[in-house]
């Protein structure tokens, strides 16, 4: 009874220990739990617990630890000064907490440089990672003594990258060839050590880590490709497995590499004329056209359009336009690379314009890459669908009452003026381009100048001023004209008070002037049409709150209509006006030239309006006729400045391309060499490639495959060195035993042998001792015949050994265990 007493109050204490114990794991998960549920931004928000952040780091629990590096963490990015905890944090760089040890090296990369002293108290645990056995602690501290910028580390840094570029993890030998930019960047005497390190890596095979060497090697030393000449090929097999970002910088490389090294491409009248190692780099890059990364997809681009040969750019339409559809801001950049490729080859997107139509929701830089590329891939086959596009969208501002009928409305009604002046700037392009559309976009142009929109009315006068000296200077006879360019000139010259754009109303005046000249006779003055003289009256109301560019055509207006009717007094009393305002303007532009123009009608002006001055001015005097000749004529074959629509050169994947700004990290391309240098530089001998890796189980079932039909394979022994019992004792070979029975009956014959041998070296022991002990030497012998017959049974039973040793091992090789096989392994064992 006493002793089921004793039992039980121990089952209950136990319970009770127990109970205790589950008690407090679950208070500490459950505090786990809280901690990991909370979010991020309680790091962020309060300051009451940053009193106690050294006594967290003080602290042995890593709890505290954790949840005290978080805050430091959390200040440091809302921009605090957390320097004056360096030193608290520097003792936990050697925590065995591996979360706390990766928030200790952010803390360290951060204030490392402030604290040169206290961060080379770091630098002897950071050496030690170097040789843990976890891979990831040792491409942590090599990323940390890297990133630490104290120059007098350098040396220690070299030999740590130098390390760890041997490493037998692909992971760590990355993070080397990331720290090589780093070393290089705290010291550059260490380059010539670096770039053997490069060459090291550079014979990496595994292509986790040859994406980071790339980007290295284009850091460090980008004018050294010829260390790639042995590595060239293999590169270019192996850029498929590497990762994606890895995959842009080699793609990089190996164009730099391909445009200096290697032989230009060659296009001839019976084909093309293409080296096996651009072959090789465009057949391996290829694949690459399916990535889901954008750029990959734009440096295999890149490839194609510099490096490879004109048959090979159709490759590359389909996955650029896949990328269209990917978001806007890829959208952006691959429609900038259209337009550099249409430029060269418009035949290639011609087909796909559909695609590039202006959608509402696209962003405003979007929609100018999108007008501009219609424009470049502007054809005789489709410009009609494109100017209808751009003359609908352009005047759905104007035509209300077709708003239900317009599918396109992007252009003229976008709230940026800029898209309405691309637009319109289009249409004139497409006039230019297409003769056959000049009348309709001149229909087109006049409708929108009766638009009430400052913006559409300012961009169509511009157009039209090109159109029109374009149709005078070269009259043609166009199908379905409505009207001749002097009415669309009388027009533009009635429309005068709606136009307050200055460089647009700077062109109808300079319009109105050029082609005031009429043979025809009417209530106005003689030899001017009648529409000039009251553009001239109008702006000369309105001369002082003029820009000084409308300014200057406002005179030289007048100058002309005073040249073609010198004897109209009204007409002459209006231009000495417009003189007199312009000689005392605050433009010294203005004055001047108003005084060389009125010095040029000194000659046809009458007394009666010249000043004193003027009438007493000595010179040359220029007759009617050659004053009409320095205002009028070589005037009318100005061209537009297409400087809108034509890009400077700048190369793809650059983003001076993107930002339409020259910028100076863009790289540049090297030009193609005439033959390139030797393709034996590139002749390596590859080595023999290693066995695919398969799982157990496969290997299990290729065994079994492999011995169903075939017999096993009998190991006989074939002369040399043998193992013990592998001979006979007269020293001839076994050779090959077909019979079970006959393998154990030579076995016993050479047992029987060594037994004799042994009785031989008894009697020679027995007889040097004394006779007396004759009755010892009769009980020796019989005990050296139990010996003899001991060694038989311990063969006895070594054959039983053997055989289960041969069954076991069958069983093991999935081998059938039979006769042969047996007598193989007894004879090995043996």
């Amino acid at each position: 009874m006493s002793m089921s007493g004793q039992y039980l109050n121990t089952i209950t204490e136990n319970a009770s220990r127990l109970g205790m114990r589950l008690q407090e794991s679950f208070s500490e998960h459950t505090r786990d739990l809280n901690i990991s549920r909370a979010t991020g931004s309680s790091y962020l928000e309060g300051d009451e617990k940053v009193k106690d952040i050294r006594r967290q780091l003080d602290s042995n629990s890593d709890r505290e630890k954790l949840d005290a590096m978080k805050r430091l963490i959390a200040l440091i990015s809302k921009g605090r000064n957390v320097s004056e905890y360096f030193a608290q944090v520097v003792k936990n760089v050697a925590s065995h907490n591996l979360e706390i040890r990766k928030l200790v090296y952010i803390y360290l990369l951060r204030y490392a440089e402030h604290e040169p002293d206290l961060a080379l108290l770091s630098i002897n645990t950071f050496q030690k990672d170097l040789t843990d056995s976890n891979p990831l602690i040792r491409a942590m501290a090599l990323r940390v003594l890297s990133g630490i910028k104290v120059p007098m580390v350098g040396s220690l840094v070299v030999l740590a990258i130098k390390k760890c570029a041997a490493d037998v993890s692909p992971y760590v030998r990355k993070n080397a060839a990331l720290a090589i930019p780093k070393c290089f960047a705290l010291d550059s005497s260490h380059l010539p050590s670096l770039i053997g390190i490069l060459t090291i890596l550079l014979n990496d095979r595994s292509p986790l880590s040859i994406g980071s060497v790339a980007v290295a090697f284009e850091a460090v030393c980008p004018t050294r490709l010829d260390l790639l000449h042995q590595h060239y090929r293999r590169l270019c097999k192996i850029i498929v497995d590497v990762d994606e970002w890895g995959q842009v910088d080699l793609a990089n490389l190996l164009l730099r590499y391909a445009r200096t090294m290697l032989p230009r491409p060659i296009a001839k009248a019976d084909g093309e004329e293409v080296g096996k190692d651009i072959e090789l780099l465009l057949n391996s890059v290829e694949p690459l056209f399916q990535s889901r990364n954008p750029a990959v997809v734009l440096a295999v681009t890149r490839i194609f359009f510099y490096a490879g040969p004109p048959s090979h750019l159709s490759k590359i339409v389909s996955p650029l336009l896949r990328l269209l559809n990917f978001s806007a801001e890829v959208e952006r950049v691959v429609l900038v690379y259209i337009n550099a490729i249409a430029r060269s080859a418009p035949h290639l997107f011609a087909p796909f314009f559909a695609r590039f139509l202006v959608r509402t929701d696209d962003l405003r830089q979007v929609k100018q890459e999108k007008i501009k590329l219609l424009l470049t891939i502007l054809t005789a086959d489709n410009y009609s669908v494109i100017l209808r596009e751009l003359v609908v969208c352009a005047c759905f501002c104007i035509v209300s009452t077709l708003r239900n009928l317009i599918r396109c409305q992007d252009y003229a009604d976008d709230p940026d003026d800029s898209i309405v002046s691309e637009s319109i700037q289009g249409i004139g392009r497409c006039a230019r381009l297409i003769p056959e559309s000049t009348q309709q976009c001149l229909n087109s142009l006049i409708v929108m100048i009766k638009c009430g929109q400052d913006t559409v009315i300012s961009s169509a006068v511009l157009v039209l001023k090109h159109l029109v000296q374009t149709q005078l200077f070269t009259p043609s006879e166009l199908p379905g004209t409505s009207q001749s360019p002097i009415q669309i000139i009388a027009q533009l010259a009635r429309k005068i008070d709606d136009i307050r754009h200055a460089q647009a109303r700077a062109c109808v005046i300079w319009l109105v002037g050029q082609y005031a000249a009429s043979a025809d006779k009417g209530p106005g003055p003689e030899g001017v049409a009648d529409w000039a003289p009251d553009v001239l009256r109008k702006t000369a109301k309105t001369f002082a709150q003029e820009t000084p560019l409308v300014k200057i055509q406002i005179f030289t207006l007048a100058a002309k209509l005073f040249v073609l009717s010198p004897n109209d007094r009204i007409l002459a009393l209006l231009s000495q006006y417009v003189f007199n305002l312009a000689r005392y303007d605050v433009s010294y532009d203005v004055r001047d030239r108003a005084r060389m123009v009125s010095s040029l009608l000194a000659g046809i002006t009458p007394v009666s309006l010249m000043n004193g001055a003027e009438s007493e001015r000595a010179g040359v005097v220029l007759r009617r006729e050659q004053v009409k000749l320095v205002l009028f004529e070589g005037k009318s074959g100005i061209a537009e400045d297409d400087s809108r629509h034509t890009d400077h050169e700048s190369l793809i994947g650059s983003l001076s391309m993107v930002t339409g700004k020259s910028m100076q990290l863009d790289g540049m391309l090297p030009d193609w060499l005439e033959n390139g240098v030797e393709s034996s530089l590139r002749d390596v001998d590859e080595p023999m490639p290693l066995p695919a890796t398969v799982a157990l189980s496969s290997v299990q079932q290729q065994q079994q495959s492999r011995t169903k039909g075939v017999p096993p394979i009998i190991l006989t022994p074939t002369g040399g060195s043998s193992p013990v019992g592998s001979q006979l004792k007269n020293g001839a070979s076994k050779g090959l035993f077909k019979d079970l029975d006959k393998f154990y009956e030579d076995t016993e014959s050479a047992e029987e042998d060594d037994g004799e041998e042994d009785d031989g070296e008894d009697d020679d022991k027995d007889d040097g001792e004394e006779e007396g002990e004759e009755d010892d030497e009769g009980e020796g012998s019989e005990e050296d015949d139990d010996d003899i017959d001991n060694e038989g049974g311990d063969d006895v039973d070594d054959d039983e050994r053997d055989g289960n040793t041969r069954r076991s091992d069958g069983e093991a090789n999935n081998y059938p265990v039979d006769a042969s096989s047996s007598m193989v392994d007894h004879t090995n064992l043996s």
